[in-house]
Order: structure tokens, then sequence, then C-alpha cells
């Protein structure tokens, strides 16, 4: 069951922040001849949101998905929580994305014939929640960014901003520990990406959630508390 299921708020309460919760070491990625990642190393600790910056190309979004599970490294190791996950199969991969893991990317990709409400309830019905405690969880987090208004309305009936405050609420409904994020205002403008991640940043701060938020842009860096670059597949 999810642990947003089981308390009045979804909020794991404080922990101590300095505990490394994620990390890659001498992470190496290569696609056909062209080489991502090329020995990138990064800790993120519990509670912490760590921008990850670089050029277009520089290897931070593939970073991003070798640290969530979605690709294996070549070389190198995935530990999440004191454990090794890169070795795991894919399903104990793909558990930990819908338990332990949320992941946000820059168009939401939310599921168009179903409502904002039924969308955020997805992860938890997944894991075998009761429709209607599911339900429930959703339309609270819908209500924790603002979007509640729109819980029976179809992504195609709201507007980019709204639809992704509806994709960050399903990013989080399940209580994750780490939440992924790859340039979640990339197709927003100014003002709409300013509100995603002014709620994004809260409720990650209010659930001690650590987040990993992969960005070109200087504006949406500056939510982090720390920042890397990664250049030619190297993080520093």
């Amino acid at each position: 069951m999810s642990r947003s299921l089981m308390m009045a708020s979804p909020t794991r309460g404080h922990e101590v922040l300095d505990h490394v919760v994620l990390s890659g070491h001498s992470l190496v990625k290569s696609f056909g001849r062209s080489r991502a990642l090329r020995g990138a190393s990064v800790e993120l600790r519990r509670g912490e949101i760590l921008a990850v910056t670089g050029p277009s190309g520089s290897g931070k979004s593939t970073l991003l998905l070798c640290l969530a599970g979605v690709l294996t490294p070549d070389g190198g190791e995935v530990h999440y929580d004191g454990r090794r996950i890169d070795r795991e199969s894919e399903s104990v991969r793909s558990r930990l994305r819908r338990s332990e893991f949320g992941v946000l990317f820059q168009f939401g990709q939310l599921v168009a014939e179903m409502t904002a409400a039924e969308n955020v309830a997805l992860p938890l019905l997944l894991e075998g929640a009761r429709r209607r405690d599911a339900m429930s969880c959703a339309r609270e987090w819908l209500g924790r960014f603002g979007v509640e208004e729109f819980a029976d309305q179809l992504p195609g009936q709201m507007s980019g901003g709204q639809s992704q405050r509806v994709a960050v609420a399903r990013a989080l409904v399940t209580g994750p520990a780490v939440l992924f994020a790859d340039e979640p205002t990339g197709a927003l403008d100014t003002v709409a990406g300013e509100r995603v991640m002014t709620e994004l940043t809260r409720v990650a701060r209010e659930t001690d959630t650590a987040v990993v938020l992969v960005t070109h842009d200087a504006r949406v860096a500056a939510y982090g508390e720390r920042e890397i670059v990664v250049r030619d597949g190297v993080a520093s």
C-alpha cells in the first residue's frame, strides 16, 4: 500500500537530510558509437533538490534515466538507499518507479482518455489500492497543486500548465522518496513554468522528497539547492 494512502496527509515526516538516498558512480552509457555518459558520478541526499544542468546533448537526460532505472548503464553502479539497483531486473526496477520513485517528463504524458483524477490515481491503482481510496487521494493531491476543479476533465480540456500540474501530482501521489523531473517546464510559458516549479518544490520540501531536476534553463535550475553540470558525459 502506498505511503500516501496510509497517512491523513501525504507527508513522510522529516528525516536526516545528509543521508545519501541515491547515487551513481562512474556511469558509462553508449548508444551505438555515441557515448552519452563517460564516467559520470552523482550523489543525492534525502530531501535535497538537485539541479542537473548542461548543454543539449551533454548526457544529463541519460544520467537521469540511468539513475531512475529506465536505462541500465554499460558501466558503473547505481545505488538506491544502500541497494544496488542497476543489476536488478526490469520488473524490479519498474516496481521501484511505481512505488519509490516518481518520474516527470517535459510533456507530462498524461493518458488522454482518462480524467485528471484518474491519471493521478493510476499509480495507486497499479499498486493494488481500492479505487475509492485512490480517487480520494488523487483529488487531495490535485488540491495541493491548485487543479482540483479540473479533476473530472480530460487532459485535452486543460491548458499546458494545468496538465503539467496534474502530471506533477501523479508523480508524487505514491509518496516517492525520489522525484526525477526531466525538463518539467520545457513546454510551458514563463508564468506557467514558474507556478509549476514553485508548487513542485514546495510540496517536495513538505514531504522530504529528493528531486533530480534536469534542465537547461537557469531560472529553473535556481529552484535547486545544489547544482551539478554535465559536459560531454561527465558530471561536475
